[in-house]
C-alpha cells in the first residue's frame, strides 16, 4: 500500500460513483448548529474496491461525533478506481465529507 496519496502527472483520483452515501448527521450537533468537515484517508484496489481496515481519520472535524458518522458511512461508498496514465490502480487518498446545514448544503462526500 503507498504510503502518501497518489499526486502524479497522468493520475486520477478514485472517484466516489454511490449516489447517496448515506452519511448520518449526528442529530444532536445537527439541531445545534454545529458543522464541520472530517477528511478521510481511503485506500482502494484496482477494481475500486474499498479496503475498510485503511480507512483513517487524515483530519478531524474537530467533534468525534461528526468523525465517527464519517467513518461509520464508509461500507456504504463505491468508486471508479483511480488510473494512472488510463490503467487502474490502486491508490491512497484523500476523500472529505462536509457536514453542513440542508440550507447551506446538507453532507457532502
Amino acid at each position: 500500500m503507498p504510503a502518501e496519496p497518489a499526486t502524479t502527472k497522468g493520475f486520477e483520483p478514485p472517484v466516489m460513483i454511490t449516489p447517496d452515501p448515506g452519511i448520518e448527521y449526528p442529530a444532536a450537533l445537527f439541531e445545534q448548529g454545529i458543522e464541520g468537515k472530517v477528511v478521510l484517508r481511503l485506500f482502494v484496489d484496482t477494481a475500486g474496491r474499498l479496503i475498510p481496515e485503511s480507512t483513517r481519520v487524515a483530519e478531524s472535524s474537530g467533534f468525534p461525533a461528526l468523525d465517527s458518522a464519517a467513518v461509520s458511512a464508509v461500507p456504504g461508498f463505491t468508486f471508479a478506481p483511480g488510473r494512472n496514465n488510463g490503467t487502474p490502480v490502486a491508490t491512497l487518498f484523500l476523500q472529505p465529507i462536509h457536514f453542513r446545514h440542508p440550507p447551506r448544503g446538507g453532507t457532502t462526500p
